[in-house]
């Protein structure tokens, strides 16, 4: 007699759902309408319990969890406590004067914990005069005192940190000093401030012993890879521990484009690996049943220790333990309960979880295991002989996760990968033994060095067969299909999903069944597949082009046949060349650098390279000077005239008519390169577009006062098409001059997944509210305006 399978518990779901929506949402809130929500659930709750005992009588209770009053009863159970948890959070990072500070701008010293690891861009090599230019490094810290005029004042108050090289030597847990200017965050980012430092960060005391021992099993896990070839000295340290720093960037894209960047993170499906390692180990061991978990949870700690406890670290830790618990034959019905409860915990330790996509992505692809991949692996699995039930879990895996997680990847990408799943089923097999081998190297590191590289080669033959399934994966054509853009089309494909995964047995029940249904249905796969954009690039009669070049601007103004004006070119690597070939410009009447950012200046000699230039135009604040030394470097080399240009400058560039309305003086406060970026008010063809460069909220408000000053820039203002918003999206703008120059098409050019937060919420807000169309690079690629206006993008959304 066969035991019954287990019953996968749903009970928990949609309370959870709800208080983690209702989490999201408070975000948004002041902490005194978040102690009112509080309230209004407890009032509820005991409402519903008192009615509950008084009508319901000790029978109703006993049945309690089994009915609908039980359900609701566990929602505001779950909602107040996310909601409490948030209020508390709340209350206690606003204690003390950080956010009174920041809106002054203040000056402080403070004492802190680094609350993540530093997240580091390289500079751009300069030339043998200049030296190397700055590297920039991202972290957060949570604040625990600031003096500020003599004052000292205890608090808990997290900030954004953005510094120079010194901050990348700093880690996880690390307690510090430091010095540096406040500012304020956005209203719903999880800090209460960001803080430009003056200085390094000085030390205090001793690094902890998980810190130390962590750095050294990182430091000797590298050391143990260096020898091995590009490719796996690359991918082992990032499947075990996250550690991206060695790998090639054309590497990186190549993953992100396949669906495979999940794999260079630490990710619960990282950790699901080195906990089945561990279990089946236990196994082939001869280990009691009972001492195994202490086993996996002796090896989850160690992974943990490796891959550095922090947020995000201990959150895939969760989720990993979870999905091996779900894939369980014994405990399959306790995942999602287990599961719910893990997420509540988590929304109630860090609030703002609730809307980090990663959060998402890893809940999600977490909940998909524990649904999907036992039933899809044994119908796969019927059909095999035994000695081939593997390839069940392995086909089913990945593509539970990608069907779970497109539409949340659709709000990220803009399109739907057709190429991710047939990636990860080929990279799959390979995964496991490359991440099983990266963990026993790091930890044989300890010991020996050489042996630790003699175990890194054994894992090298599958660090190199994933790395070549992302390289020829990403050069697969019309390997994503185009999808509808936002909201709308993340919701459309979670219903064709829900719609495939109910129908499907029977689809394929059918197709078995006739021949014609067979051929109906791979007709309609096929003709869904067939990209629905023009086949041709560019659209015939473009006047700008905002090239998707990353976190950076480089937009293309047609000023005659095969002829151009160049605003800005990107960072370095940033294909500008690539969107020029596919523009067809062959020469540039002029290329504009609106300041000296390397995002906006290092593709330069790529942009310049084969093409005929006829002056390079800058702005007269030299800053940064080793970006600004380049630039004229790289001008000389090619002999182009280099002119600054001020606010009244008028150029006639072929098809090109344009103005510059900023800048006119120097403005306190904010970044003074990028307060000094050029803004032009342009004309091609009929499209009347101005270019906002990277200015902020200063020169936004001496550009406003300019407008009421000035009846032909107002007039102007009044006749815009299309707006490029200013600083790839960033909340630091001034509304009021934002409100006079909107247009009916606003453009952001931005980076995928930046390190900024790029574009901002508001940003994001203030467009919904005042443009026909907002688009993006990072979701729509290459974009396209025509008379009209009209917009065509690379990437339809």
């Amino acid at each position: 007699m066969t035991s019954a399978q287990p019953v996968l518990d749903l009970r928990l779901l949609l309370p959870c759902l709800t208080a983690w929506a209702v989490g999201a949402w408070a975000l948004s809130w002041s902490g005194a309408q978040r102690a009112t929500g509080v309230a209004l659930a407890l009032a509820l709750l005991a409402v519903l319990v008192a009615a509950g005992v008084r009508y319901r009588g000790r029978h109703a209770r006993a049945s309690w969890r089994r009915d609908g009053p039980g359900v609701l009863a566990l929602t505001l159970v779950a909602t107040v406590l996310v909601l409490g948890s948030s209020a508390a959070h709340e209350w206690r990072r606003q204690l003390g004067p950080v956010d009174r500070l920041a809106e002054r701008g203040a000056m402080v010293r403070a004492e802190g914990v680094v609350l993540t690891e530093p997240r580091v861009r390289a500079g751009r090599p300069s030339g043998d005069e200049g030296g190397e230019p700055p590297q920039q490094a991202y972290l957060r810290v949570r604040l625990e005192s600031v003096d500020s005029r003599g004052v000292r004042t205890r608090v808990h108050a997290p900030v954004f940190v953005r510094g120079d090289a010194a901050w990348a030597e700093v880690g996880w847990h690390d307690r510090i000093e430091l010095t540096g200017k406040l500012s304020p965050a956005d209203a719903a980012a999880p800090e209460v401030a960001q803080l430009s430092p003056r200085g390094p960060p000085v030390p205090v005391g001793e690094r902890s012993t998980v810190r130390a021992g962590a750095e050294h099993l990182r430091s000797g896990m590298r050391e143990a890879v260096d020898p091995l070839p590009t490719d796996a000295r690359a991918l082992l340290p990032a499947l075990v521990i996250g550690d991206t720093s060695m790998t090639p960037q054309e590497l990186t894209d190549d993953m992100l484009v396949t669906g495979m960047s999940h794999l260079s993170a630490v990710s619960g499906s990282n950790v699901a690996v080195v906990l089945a390692a561990l279990v089946g180990a236990c196994r082939l061991g001869g280990v009691p049943r009972r001492w195994r978990p202490w086993a996996a949870g002796a090896g989850l700690a160690f992974f943990v220790v490796l891959a550095r406890p922090e947020p995000s670290v201990i959150r895939a830790a969760t989720m990993g333990a979870i999905g091996l618990i779900g894939m369980s034959t014994s405990r399959r019905g306790a995942g999602t309960p287990v599961l719910c409860t893990a997420v509540l915990v988590l929304l109630a330790i860090d609030p703002w979880l609730a809307r980090s996509y990663g959060f998402v992505l890893s809940t999600l692809a977490t909940l998909g295991l524990l649904l999907f991949v036992r039933p899809w692996s044994a119908a796969i699995n019927a059909h095999l002989p035994r000695q081939l039930h593997l390839i069940g879990p392995a086909v089913a895996i990945p593509l539970a996760a990608q069907l779970v997680c497109g539409p949340v990847i659709v709000l990220l990408q803009g399109n739907v990968s057709l190429i991710a799943v047939v990636a990860n089923l080929v990279a799959a097999p390979f995964v496991a033994p490359a991440t099983v081998l990266g963990v026993t190297a790091a930890l044989v590191a300890v010991v020996s060095t050489t042996v630790a590289t003699l175990v890194g080669w054994l894992g090298t033959p599958f660090a190199l067969v994933i790395a070549w399934t992302a390289r020829v994966a990403a050069d697969v054509p019309g390997g994503a299909l185009p999808w509808p853009d936002g909201a709308p089309g993340a919701l459309l494909l979670a219903a064709v999903t829900a719609v495939g995964i109910l129908c499907g047995p029977w689809v394929l029940h059918r197709a078995r069944a006739s021949p014609l249904v067979a051929l109906g249905v791979l007709t309609v796969l096929t003709t869904g597949l067939v990209p629905s954009r023009s086949l041709g690039w560019p659209p015939p009669g473009w006047r700008l082009v905002a090239c998707d070049v990353g976190q950076g601007d480089g937009l293309v103004l047609a000023s005659g046949p095969r002829r151009a004006v160049l605003v800005d070119v990107g960072p370095e690597d940033s294909d500008i060349d690539g969107c020029l070939d596919r523009l067809g410009v062959r020469s540039l009447d002029a290329v504009v650098l609106t300041h000296f950012h390397e995002d906006h200046v290092a593709g330069l000699e790529d942009a310049l390279g084969g093409r005929a230039v006829g002056a390079l135009l800058v702005t007269p604040e030299a800053d940064p000077e080793w970006a600004a030394r380049q630039v004229r470097e790289v001008a000389a080399e090619h002999d182009v005239p280099v002119r600054t240009v001020v606010a009244g400058d008028r150029f006639e560039l072929g098809e090109v008519s344009a103005t510059a309305w900023w800048p006119a003086r120097p403005v306190a406060g904010g970044s003074p390169a990028n307060n000094a970026s050029i803004v032009l008010h342009v004309r091609s063809g009929d499209v009347d577009a101005l270019l906002l460069g990277d200015i902020e909220r200063e020169a936004g408000h001496a550009l406003l006062l300019a407008l009421r000053r000035d009846p032909a820039m107002a007039a102007a203002a009044d006749g815009l098409e299309v707006l490029k918003m200013p600083h790839h999206g960033s909340s630091n703008l001034d509304e009021g001059f934002m409100d006079e120059v909107a247009a009916p098409v606003a453009l952001i050019s931005v980076g995928a997944d930046n390190d900024y937060g790029h574009p901002t919420p508001s940003a994001l807000a203030w467009a919904a509210s005042h443009a026909s169309r907002t688009l993006r690079t990072d979701v729509h690629g290459d974009i396209a305006v025509l008379d009209g206006p009209r917009v065509v993008t690379e990437r339809p959304g």
